[in-house]
């Protein structure tokens, strides 16, 4: 038999079951899980982390490690248990009818070897076929993806290459055999939103080409919504849902499901009308687990005796299209009640201006070349930026990676000094003063949340230490039992136990770090707080009770928060004004309801498109940016967008290739940096509308 003339389900999982064995215990990852993926079907794996999502691609690939092992229930490919087959057969299978792409691009591609070597090795090992042959393959496969220059693209290292560019080519590198089955693993998150929508719409593209059957991983219920034909919801081991996307989108029958809905911001979520609802408690240890239902002690219609009597099964929902649910109460529930639970709050008042930057410039030289250092090139990180932030508000800061957003945030912070223009916080300038020459008041003014929680936490101090040192630097209260008393109450506040002062860094999760970095910033009573990225690390359940949290705060302490995101369903919910970045300049600012309605910066309207949203009565114009964002160290001329602008032929001339557009005001202080004219930007049509609009 070929491997293109099977007609039956390509993957199913039957009532599998792994377990990870250490010194002390069996450790139970996966129970009880089924899925089956027919032909050509792309099949959404959703959960939070550690619910065991990459540990069934993992089983798939018969590739669990010494400790892990299948202690129940069988996966077979195209009929046959990968589990019964030899160490021969799976290395044929692996790589040549399944294929896995990874989440980070380069933890795949050898540093040491040109990418077109790298490409020709898979049909030359898995097909035997001729160096030339694996070429003209390697050639079709990398236009296929849509990289630039496909020739030159194979004759370059993987450093060469761009994020965006390096997954592409990981995903030629699978697709080079035509693999039956494609696994993908959070294969977006280290991208770009608006490069992740490109690598998505290409991976969509392809498995209808190749007539490939996918097996997508993803914590992104609105990436799932856009790639796949059915889903799965995975929660501490189990299958607590499966169906089609309407199906479960529409109809869920999970409270689980239920709960991940209602903690992510869909359009129409307001911080202070609607806010989102963190699901409360946290997620079980696996060797924590309680007796039946996994998900009861978090659960809204828990019912002592009855859910958590034993073990609970997969149960049809009538009426549906294979749907399954493993809840004993959802026959019981009225899914379509109102949320009784989310509190409304109160505004947060916005006061007067604390901050105030004015033509900001931050430039970096660096060498032109490696090896001669002679000469240096200037980077613009930062091109005039202006702006104001008040007490109370607050400010989003969006674009691509390069852009500026981060820069800017250490100028702010004191870890740099600015190259020219001013920021003033109260009456005082202090973009020439390093942080180490700043006084107290002014460091514990002025904090910092970071993106990555792993690199901010002192490896040798635990918890409750680090954050009483803060409150040491800051000097606050005058007797350490008041200051461990501050310490537990900021534990509170970010939804940690108190117990967590004990633990080292360590023993937390990536989700618990990043909570302690954000209570340590607000240990000395911040009046600006810089979130950079502060939740793209966490769940989407974590997202809910952190993004709560932050507001919460800053409505006690009138805090101003800069919001550093790439994430618009995120900045949408939680900001009042926004600032659009593209390359070093402001492209775009004015309140959230301005930047997110037309007329919008041409990059912001493909911003918002990119934008997954995990919900089906939302339609969405579809624009996808051709190539990547330019080196700042080599920007375009003219206008830093023209690259890439869908409507650059309606401005007449080469302006748009020659001059930097002026900053134009549209009203009401919405500001936008363009050359098209006011009755092109006055006709252009939302790019996200709701159905009952």
């Amino acid at each position: 038999m070929t491997k293109w003339d099977y007609d039956g389900p390509i993957l199913e999982i039957d009532k599998l079951s792994i377990s990870f064995f250490t010194r002390l215990r069996e450790i139970p990852a996966v129970m009880d899980f089924s899925v089956t993926v027919q032909p050509g079907e792309a099949m959404g794996l959703v959960g939070e982390s550690g619910c065991g999502k990459s540990t069934v691609a993992l089983g798939v690939m018969q590739d669990l490690g010494v400790n892990g092992r299948i202690v129940g229930g069988s996966i077979k490919f195209k009929g046959r248990d990968l589990g019964e087959m030899s160490a021969e057969e799976l290395r044929h299978i692996r790589g040549s009818e399944i294929a896995m792409i990874y989440q980070e691009p380069m933890a795949s591609l050898n540093p040491a070897m040109k990418i077109g070597k790298q490409l020709m090795e898979v049909p030359m090992i898995h097909e035997g076929i001729s160096a030339k042959d694996a070429w003209d393959r390697a050639l079709e496969v990398v236009t296929d993806v849509r990289l630039p220059d496909p020739k030159r693209m194979l004759n370059s290292y993987p450093h060469q290459l761009s994020g965006g560019q390096q997954q592409r080519i990981v995903i030629a590198m699978a697709l080079m055999s035509k693999p039956s089955l494609l696994i993908l693993d959070e294969p977006t998150t280290a991208l770009d939103v608006t490069v992740e929508a490109a690598v998505v719409e290409l991976v969509k593209e392809l498995g209808k080409k190749y007539g490939t059957s996918m097996l997508f991983i993803s914590h992104n219920l609105g990436l799932i919504l856009e790639t796949c034909d059915r889903l799965c919801v995975m929660y501490s081991g189990e299958a607590v849902e499966r169906g089609s996307i309407e199906d479960v989108f529409d109809e869920m029958q999970h409270p689980y499901t239920q709960a991940l809905f209602r903690s992510i911001p869909l359009p129409g979520a307001d911080k202070n009308a609607r806010p989102l609802v963190a699901i409360p408690g946290n997620f079980p240890l696996p060797h924590e687990r309680p007796p039946g239902c996994n998900f009861g002690p978090r659960c809204d219609y828990f019912e002592a005796g009855r859910c958590d009597a034993g073990d609970i099964q997969m149960f049809p929902v009538p009426g549906n299209d294979r749907h399954a649910t493993r809840c004993l109460k959802f026959q019981e529930i009225d899914w379509n009640a109102p949320m009784a639970r989310a509190v409304s709050a109160e505004a947060a008042e916005i006061g007067r201006t604390v901050l105030k930057v004015d033509k900001l410039k931050k430039y970096y030289e660096v060498a032109a070349n490696a090896l001669f250092s002679g000469h240096r090139k200037v980077v613009k990180a930062n091109e005039e930026l202006s702006f104001e932030a008040r007490e109370g508000e607050t400010l989003a800061i969006v674009g691509e990676s390069g852009c500026g957003k981060s820069t800017f945030a250490k100028v702010l912070m004191g870890l740099e000094t600015a190259t020219g223009g001013t920021i003033t916080l109260d009456n005082s300038s202090i973009e020439q003063i390093p942080i180490e020459k700043r006084d107290t008041g002014t460091v514990s003014s002025v904090q910092m949340v970071f993106q990555n929680p792993f690199d901010t936490l002192n490896p040798s101090m635990t918890v409750g230490r680090q954050i009483i040192r803060a409150l040491e630097i800051f000097r606050f209260g005058n007797s350490e039992a008041e200051r461990r008393a501050r310490m537990l109450e900021l534990l509170d506040l970010v939804k940690l136990p108190r117990a967590f002062a004990e633990r080292m860094p360590r023993q937390l999760s990536g989700g618990q770090k990043q909570r302690v970095g954000i209570a340590r910033a607000f240990a000395g009573g911040a009046r600006i707080v810089v979130a950079d990225e502060p939740v793209s690390a966490l769940d989407v359940s974590v997202q809910a009770a952190v993004t709560d949290l932050l507001m919460e705060i800053q409505r006690e302490e009138k805090t101003t928060l800069l919001f550093i995101s790439h994430d618009l369903s995120i900045v949408r919910y939680l900001s009042d004004r926004v600032l659009v970045m593209y390359l070093g300049h402001v492209v775009e600012m004015g309140t959230t309801d301005q930047v997110f309605s037309p007329p919008y910066h041409p990059y912001t309207e493909a911003l918002l498109s990119a934008v997954p949203i995990a919900d089906t009565s939302v339609a969405k114009k579809h624009i996808v940016l051709d190539g990547d964002i330019p080196s700042a160290m080599n920007p375009p001329p003219g206008c830093p967008f023209q690259t890439r602008c869908r409507w650059k032929s309606e401005v007449p001339g080469n302006l748009c290739e020659t001059e930097v557009p002026p900053i134009r005001d549209l009203g009401d202080g919405h500001q936008v940096k363009c050359h098209l004219a006011d009755d092109l930007l006055a006709r252009m049509e939302p790019v996200i509308t709701l159905a009952a609009e």
